[in-house]
């Protein structure tokens, strides 16, 4: 952890901009941090709102040793901390769990387990049902309220103006990612572009949100339908990494050009959305300068479908049950953390280009395993991954109490991708679209 000193340190030159990932890079470890957003409502498909969790997170604290974390005396209570994890909220209530950096999926899974047994212990959340879908599942906008955290409203008010979907995507969407170690340079870049273009095909395996507004929709993600109108500047697949000779370096220069979100002084926060970070370094804003602060912030405001910082989070997958979401960073262990199954899949994937994943997005979000990428249909893709998958979890070799590899977590991904099916479709599969019992059925199947 940065001190005080560190974070506040002046950017003076170029190479400044370097440190949180030179940072990243000094670390020898290889681990795994979850991060598991979930939706939570009545039985009615009424939603919780601001009120309700922060009564579910005063009782996680007093229960289980969570400590309350605050933005002004106004909000005491708008996240928990508990050793290296934490419980946050996006801006329409939506519950997440950022886990603690661990070494192996299986602990991963332990760690969701535990928080899934604290939650279902709560007598504040005996009446509610934790589910895991990308897209809320009954809410129009009228039905949810506003997280009062500093940086939303100056979201609320910017986002419309870059895309049509950002307001949905705030308070609407939910996901699962995962966040990844890297040792270089060139191993940060190579996991980039790998992750980049196996994110598509992610996407499409977790395609979990056909139900909107009480209603099945035509599409296979209402979230990744979201995400191709947010906010383009900032968001997508980020065409200047697939040069094969791109650098750390042009990362870090797209980002100086995206617009910030904010400015935070102590308790206060302002709108510096008219400011890139280039010129925030270069002119200042009403007398303050950049720190290493403010752009570890930016860094964080950043939507890309895979976002290079401390680690590198990849970011494009649904949100699911939580025995699906343990898939999630088994794929990502068993090619990021082993050099023959990260080398296969940058000769395989990447070199399928940045058009023919671009051009897929509509696709997938309309139709999920079924899409096609330049002329291959997405299914023998997810095929393919999550075989180099399992074998570089096997080749990890990390096993559990029952003598088990990590490739465990595959395997009800693995039935589903080999049935041409992703996530949503095995929840919905033969359900009743009766509006009267519609909700019930989703609730219980996709139960987190």
């Amino acid at each position: 952890m940065q001190s005080p000193a560190t974070t506040s340190k002046l950017l003076q030159h170029p190479q400044d901009l370097l440190i949180p990932f030179e940072g990243a890079m000094a670390r020898t470890s290889s681990l795994i941090g979850l991060e598991a957003e979930k939706f939570g409502i009545r039985s009615d498909g009424t939603p919780l709102h601001f009120r309700d969790v922060v009564a579910i997170m005063a009782e996680l604290r007093s229960r289980f040793g969570w400590t309350a974390v605050s933005e002004s005396d106004e909000v005491p209570l708008i996240a928990l901390t508990r050793a290296n994890a934490s419980i946050t909220l996006e801006p329409g209530s939506q519950f997440e769990l950022s886990g603690a950096p661990l070494p192996d999926v299986h602990a991963v899974a332990a760690e969701v387990q535990q928080h899934r047994e604290e939650l279902a212990s709560l007598e504040s959340a005996k009446n509610v049902h934790w589910i895991g879908l990308g897209y809320h599942p009954t809410a129009r906008d009228s039905d949810l309220d506003w997280v009062p955290k500093g940086r939303y409203p100056i979201m609320q008010r910017y986002l419309p103006t870059q895309g049509s979907r950002g307001l949905l995507m705030m308070r609407r969407t939910a996901t699962v990612q995962a966040n990844f170690d890297y040792r270089s340079e060139r191993d940060a870049i190579k996991k980039l572009q790998v992750s980049l273009a196996l994110s598509p095909i992610v996407q499409a395996i977790f395609a979990n949100s056909r139900l909107a507004e009480g209603k099945l929709t035509d599409l296979a993600s209402n979230r990744a339908w979201v995400w191709l109108d947010v906010a383009n500047s900032r968001a997508g697949l980020l065409p200047k990494m697939w040069n094969p000779d791109a650098t750390l370096g042009d990362y870090i220069a797209w980002a100086q050009d995206v617009p910030m979100f904010l400015l935070k002084r102590g308790g206060t926060v302002k709108q510096a959305t008219d400011y890139t970070f280039r010129r925030f370094m270069a002119e200042g804003i009403e007398g303050e300068h950049a720190t290493l602060s403010d752009w570890e912030t930016h860094l964080n405001t950043l939507f890309p479908e895979v976002r290079l910082k401390s680690t590198l989070e990849v970011r494009s997958a649904d949100g699911v049950p939580a025995h699906f979401g343990n898939a999630l960073p088994a794929i990502f262990a068993g090619i990021l953390y082993d050099q023959e199954a990260l080398d296969a899949a940058h000769a395989r994937f990447f070199s399928l280009g940045y058009e023919a994943f671009e051009s897929a997005r509509a696709d997938i979000a309309s139709n999920a395993l079924q899409a096609k990428i330049a002329g291959q249909s997405v299914q023998s893709l997810a095929v393919e991954l999550l075989s180099l998958a399992r074998s570089g979890l096997k080749r990890r070799d990390i096993r559990n109490a029952q003598d088990q590899d990590e490739g465990i977590f595959l395997d009800p991904i693995e039935a589903l991708v080999n049935d041409g099916q992703c996530v949503g479709d095995s929840l919905l599969d033969g359900i009743n679209d009766d509006p009267r019992k519609l909700l019930s059925e989703v609730i219980s199947r996709a139960s987190y």
